[in-house]
């Protein structure tokens, strides 16, 4: 017999969401959108693939060819990384060590002068990031058990994914009227030699620095604490008490190819025991790679195809971001009411019509993108909300960490498809219609979503499946 706390119960047990661990977790995130919105997105990538390094077209597919290298790289090393510090007991340090390495390599962008000499250290160097980031994000999700009851993880990690998209607006806007647009920024820096995107590169190192600290510094002080709790009630265990749980000792090292081979058991046993879960892991990983490419290459696409200057490229940024947080705590209440997967039905097949249409209206002017990118905006942060509340229901009873340590990685582990097919698009338009065809990249990132939503077509709905 199961023994389950009556809703009111539950009500008077719920912890309090503004806390100041959750708080100091959530601004790991807002201080992440120095990579993804300045870095990643809006600024740097629009800046690595613009005229000054060559012809576009070919920066596009050049960096693409850099972010699936990258993507390979995350495939083989973020589902054991995490893995490997869980067992070990040292996420805060791995988390702290990774995110360390995304700072540093942010300030380097400022050494990328605006010559085709420099393009592959640019894209070198945002491959790196995009590594040691991912890394960082596994040991950052992973820390979310740790904060909270199950009951509160949608508000906790809505929290953070809110803070991720203001801590974007905001910096952007810093970036924005410090550097970007005006002739003559702050601290008197101008857009000569690129020195206005360069400087804001160190703007991004040190936002991203500065707010990753709380986190480190809490969860350090947390872990010392319990630590010490810990070896005092082994002093103060009376004769023939129970032994400390296995689990809090220390777990021997293992190779790489041991955390490997322990991987593969997990899959194993997910595909014998629990196939549904599986096959959403492996839709959801493929429809949230594209929706990453949405917008990874939004910028780009504003900029080459649409004819947005960089400034009006994070006008346009800040816009997306504000309607993406408004959709995605809109929608998340449209999910408990009509269920998660039709939402992320939804959301993938307007994403799909809204890329087409870019695709078709690319020489329609910037009125047709910003209708268009507003509407693609509204479905990222919902999509990716819902996959997560839906794999939540879908969780067999004791495997929620296993199985939410595996939806942060393999959310990774496929980021080599979006780059590929983008730059694979890109090369048979210029085949088909010659130079200029930089859009044809669209149809690359669309074909992502589409792969994506068949996948999860095959997925039933959660409150059939669950704990089946």
């Amino acid at each position: 017999m199961t023994t389950r706390a009556v809703p009111s119960a539950v009500q008077q047990d719920r912890p309090s969401l503004l806390t100041w661990p959750i708080i100091a977790w959530s601004l790991w995130d807002w201080g992440s959108a120095a990579f993804n919105a300045v870095i990643t997105t809006f600024v740097f990538t629009v800046y690595l693939t613009s005229a000054p390094f060559g012809d576009k077209a070919a920066n596009e597919a050049s960096l693409s060819i850099g972010l699936a290298v990258a993507g390979a790289c995350i495939a083989l090393l973020a589902p054991v990384t995490g893995q490997r510090s869980d067992r070990a007991g040292r996420t805060v340090f791995w988390l702290g060590a990774y995110t360390a390495v995304v700072v540093a390599i942010s300030a380097c962008l400022f050494l990328v002068l605006p010559e085709p000499g420099y393009l592959w250290l640019g894209i070198t160097l945002l491959g790196l990031g995009n590594v040691f980031f991912e890394l960082a994000s596994v040991n950052y999700n992973g820390m979310l058990n740790q904060l909270t009851t199950k009951e509160r993880f949608g508000a906790v990690s809505g929290l953070g994914w809110g803070m991720g998209y203001i801590g974007g607006i905001a910096l952007l806007l810093i970036v924005y009227v410090g550097f970007i647009a005006p002739e003559v920024g702050w601290f008197g820096v101008t857009s000569a030699n690129g020195l206005n995107v360069r400087v804001s590169m160190l703007v991004a190192a040190a936002w991203f620095g500065i707010f990753a600290i709380p986190v480190l510094l809490t969860q350090a002080y947390r872990g010392s604490r319990s630590g010490a709790q810990q070896e005092d009630a082994v002093v103060k265990a009376p004769v023939g008490a129970s032994e400390p749980a296995p689990e809090a000792a220390a777990a021997p090292r293992e190779s790489l190819l041991a955390s490997y081979k322990r991987l593969w058991r997990t899959l194993v046993g997910l595909y014998r025991n629990h196939p549904t879960v599986l096959w959403f892991l492996l839709a959801a990983a493929v429809f949230r790679d594209g929706v990453a490419g949405v917008f990874i290459y939004g910028g780009i696409i504003a900029q080459n195809t649409f004819g947005f200057s960089p400034g009006d490229v994070i006008v346009f940024a800040i816009a997306a971001n504000i309607v993406a947080g408004i959709a995605t705590i809109a929608v998340g209440h449209l999910d408990d009411r009509i269920g998660a997967r039709r939402v992320i039905l939804g959301s993938l097949v307007i994403l799909i019509v809204a890329g087409l249409l870019v695709f078709a209206l690319h020489d329609a002017g910037r009125a047709a993108f910003w209708a268009l990118g507003m509407v693609l905006s509204a479905c990222v942060g919902p999509v990716q909300s819902a996959a997560r509340s839906f794999l939540a229901r879908l969780i067999p009873e004791g495997k929620e960490g296993e199985i939410f340590g595996l939806y942060a990685t393999t959310g990774r582990a496929v980021s080599f498809m979006a780059p590929s097919m983008y730059g694979l698009f890109i090369a048979l338009g210029t085949r088909i219609v010659g130079p200029g065809a930089a859009y044809w990249g669209i149809l690359g990132i669309v074909s992502v979503l589409a792969v994506g939503l068949l996948l999860m077509l095959r997925v039933g709905e959660p409150e059939s499946l669950a704990r089946s």
